[in-house]
């Protein structure tokens, strides 16, 4: 029973402090052993290099109460695997992906009363992240660097259940060809809030990108991977090298093929053909699938699931079956949960 008291059925989908955080420093060429800490202040120069040059990347997973009371981490080594990759792009020092999984179970346990028990509909969000933490004036990569993973409990992602949204086709890009759309760095992020505020204030929950060289074909949103299902009952989600690589994408392909016996494919999806699919949905770590209602093309509207104010039947079976898996109520395939003892 946990010692924390919180309303854990009504929290929100924000930042609560908790118990511990992990810690580790890069100096002098090598990474120190790393500890938990009870300070949640991050203190570094003013002229430190991810204020100065944006040299910072960070990952986004959870933990959860399953079914049977067991506190569970999913796939958590991906989570490692994608760091490591941001971090060879923007010239930091790879954080080990065996050292980064063990500091994830290592928080969990640390924070283990901020689980949220089970049928709450709540999350222990972690959140590993890394910064150049020495002083750069001129422009090359820090010399020494900290990573860091904090955890929250939070709510749902959608309060009040999940409801299709609308979003828009945008004009702008969200990577460059050939840049880092593929990894996940904050800079990515900061030249995405430009146009999610202005999607919001027209009305949409958010932007959907096409690709930055021609413009053609449909790539992701600000902070989510794309699924469209076509008449036929084919899962179909756009394949780009400015794609980030989501792990809740990846895992819903091999659900949808190996647990729900869907043909499955990774192809470019022209613009043209958005009014060819029936159903269409946002998926990520924060919300497993958001699902898309419409799509605004510059006025025009592409209209999916009939128009209903609901889920679509392929999307609320992939949603229900890989959150099945997570919480317990269904086996996973070998490797994909990682328990927190």
């Amino acid at each position: 029973m946990s010692n924390v008291n919180l309303d854990w059925s009504n929290l929100s989908f924000g930042y609560i402090k908790t118990a511990k955080r992990f810690v580790a420093n890069f100096k002098n060429g090598a990474w120190d052993n790393g500890a938990l800490t009870d300070d949640d202040k991050v203190v570094i120069s003013e002229c430190a290099g991810v204020l100065q040059y944006a040299q910072t990347c960070f990952e986004g997973l959870k933990a959860y109460t399953t079914q049977d009371g067991k506190i569970v981490t999913f796939r958590p080594d991906l989570n490692g695997e994608r760091m490591e990759n941001s971090c060879r792009r923007l010239e930091m020092p790879v954080f080990p992906k065996e050292r980064f999984i063990q500091a994830v179970l290592d928080v969990v346990k640390a924070n283990i009363d901020y689980v949220p028990p089970y049928g709450t509909g709540a999350t222990l969000y972690i959140r590993p992240y890394m910064f150049g933490s020495s002083p750069v004036i001129g422009v090359k990569p820090a010399d020494e660097y900290q990573f860091r993973i904090l955890v929250t409990p939070v709510g749902p992602y959608f309060k009040g259940g999940v409801k299709p949204i609308t979003v828009r086709l945008s004009d702008l890009d969200r990577a460059a060809p050939h840049g880092t759309g593929d990894i996940k760095a904050g800079l990515n992020y900061a030249m995405s809030l430009y146009n999610i505020v202005d999607a919001h204030k027209c009305g949409f929950a958010e932007n959907m990108y096409t690709d930055p060289a021609t413009h053609t074909y449909i790539e992701e949103t600000g902070g989510a991977n794309i699924l469209f299902v076509t008449k036929d009952g084919k899962l179909v989600t756009p394949k780009s090298d400015s794609i980030l690589p989501s792990i809740t994408r990846r895992s819903l392909l091999t659900v949808a093929k190996d647990y729900c016996g869907m043909e499955v494919e990774e192809r470019k999806i022209n613009k043209n053909e958005l009014a060819d699919f029936v159903e269409c949905g946002l998926c990520g770590t924060a919300a497993v699938i958001s699902p898309i209602g419409k799509i605004n093309d510059h006025g025009k509207e592409i209209v999916y699931n009939d128009g209903k104010d609901e889920m679509g039947p392929v999307m609320a079976k992939l949603y229900d079956t890989l959150t099945g898996i997570q919480m317990g109520r269904l086996e996973a395939p070998k490797g994909w949960i990682y328990e927190i003892k």
